[in-house]
């Protein structure tokens, strides 16, 4: 009996220390990001921050690779209830979530209270010179070294031609195929072309290497949004390796133009390593070496991704919603009816008349969400709906919540181009940004998604072959087997080649 006690009274003790062990793990960020806050810590919005090291990561990672994405922040809502703001801590670093589309567009407009966030591994992937990490001021600076050259209306135009040379080849080679493509992944690449050339003014024809710079890039851009686990096997360590190639790659690329090796395109424009390389600011200083592959590498990355996954979403959702394409493509054949006979290809002045294909794209970029947040620090003490961010948290503005928010969406998980004929429905719109960080490469994104869809409604369809293919929503939503799909001739317009 003696014996039988003593045996309980050791498991007792063991069970209880485990128990103690573990209510100190489970709340051991609390502990460390709140407590010593002070009194200021009972104004902070709730949550959960997790575990040590690890906080809410998990569960953000686990909602994103479920199906249900929106289950991350619904989880927070049913526990903590619908403030639209949530404390936890995701990418290493305690954060405050923010749902609301009138709260995630003050935070991102608002620069002098919400300075760039972004976490440390996103910064060494895309280079601590890329517009990731840099101050406010240097932002400032190399933004007007960049804007005229990336969305000028000017370089806009010689783009386009450019685009539409890209375009019209694809479509034409994928219709006289006799298997299906990966409809993504020809996407990406044709967005890749273009802004290689917009770049470095490459036009080379080298499959190749085109595709092994591509290929690059898709593996860097996996390891934006993960773990920053640097070991083999994880995402993050690919993409490190995937960061040192083309570094190397694109810094031969600019001692070459230093050396005069390169031949420049015939047209009078010069590319964006040209402006990169020659441009001054107003103190005469120009940019450096590392500056310069570090905007090289951002710009692509960001080039190739947003308006790849764009367009297909929108021939996706094009071709689900029958009464959307045709009316589409209406707008597009007058377009086309309406140019003098002289007249080949697009224009920048047409782009602009496709108000209807215009709400199209908005809807897509609402409902698809390239970007599902951004990252912003609070600079000071800030108060946000009778909350209190403290100085030095990150915030997230949680655009898919924002634009997906039912108060100003109507049945706002719904495809529906027509609810963009309120203009009201913009006012909290923001899938590029706000305020001066705003994506520097949005029209050119948008040129590009308009020019590749006016082609493909005059003359083509899309046959996808898993019609009902789940989807991968990190690190960009997708469908698994990147819509496997036939692209079939319908037509023979004006604009044929």
């Amino acid at each position: 009996m003696e014996i039988s006690c003593s045996v309980w009274m050791v498991l007792s003790v063991i069970l209880g220390g485990l128990l103690a062990f573990y209510g100190i793990l489970k709340n051991g960020n609390e502990l460390f990001y709140v407590r010593r806050l002070g009194k200021m810590r009972h104004l902070l919005p709730p949550g959960d921050m997790g575990w040590p090291f690890i906080g809410t990561q998990l569960s953000f990672l686990k909602a994103f690779k479920s199906g249900d994405p929106d289950s991350f922040i619904s989880n927070f809502a049913s526990r903590f209830g619908a403030t639209g703001i949530y404390r936890a801590v995701m990418f290493g670093k305690p954060c405050v979530i923010v749902t609301t589309p009138e709260s995630c567009k003050r935070v991102l407009s608002d620069d002098a209270t919400f300075g760039p966030g972004f976490p440390e591994s996103i910064t060494k992937l895309m280079g601590k010179k890329a517009f990731h990490g840099i101050s406010q001021e240097e932002h400032k600076r190399l933004r007007r070294l960049t804007t005229a050259a990336l969305s000028g209306q000017e370089a806009l135009s010689i783009y386009l031609k450019h685009i539409e040379e890209i375009v019209k080849t694809s479509l034409e080679e994928w219709s006289i195929m006799s298997k299906p493509i990966q409809f993504l992944t020809e996407m990406r690449k044709i967005a890749f072309k273009v802004i290689m050339y917009v770049m470095v003014g490459e036009t080379s024809t080298d499959h190749v290497i085109m595709e092994a710079l591509e290929r690059e890039y898709t593996t860097l851009n996996h390891g934006l949004k993960s773990m920053a686990i640097d070991l083999p096997g994880f995402a993050y360590h690919n993409a490190l390796k995937a960061r040192k190639s083309l570094q190397k790659i694109f810094q031969g690329v600019v001692d070459e133009r230093r050396l005069g090796k390169l031949v420049h395109k015939k047209e009078e424009k010069k590319d964006m390593l040209d402006v990169l390389m020659g441009n001054e600011d107003e103190n005469g200083g120009k940019l450096s070496d590392e500056e310069i592959v570090d905007l090289i590498i951002m710009f692509l990355n960001a080039g190739h991704e947003s308006s790849g996954h764009a367009a297909m979403w929108a021939v996706v959702l094009l071709q689900d919603h029958p009464e959307v394409f045709q009316k589409a493509k209406e707008e597009q054949e007058n377009i086309v009816n309406k140019r003098g006979p002289n007249q080949k290809g697009l224009t920048l002045k047409e782009t602009r008349q496709m108000e209807y294909l215009s709400k199209v794209i908005d809807e897509t970029l609402r409902v698809v969400n390239i970007s599902f947040t951004l990252f912003r620090e609070a600079t000071k003490d800030v108060n946000i709906n009778g909350f209190i961010v403290p100085k030095g948290w990150r915030i997230l503005p949680w655009l898919r919540s924002a634009h997906r928010d039912s108060d100003k969406y109507l049945n706002s998980k719904e495809f529906n181009p027509a609810r963009w004929d309120d203009p009201k429905t913009r006012a909290n719109f923001i899938p590029f940004g706000a305020g001066s960080r705003m994506c520097p490469g949005r029209d050119l994104a948008r040129l590009e998604v308009y020019t590749f869809l006016h082609y493909f409604l005059l003359d083509y369809k899309l046959e996808r072959i898993n019609p009902g293919c789940p989807v991968r929503y990190l690190p960009i939503s997708r469908p698994i087997d990147n819509c496997l799909a036939k692209v079939t001739r319908v037509s023979y317009s004006t604009c044929a080649i």
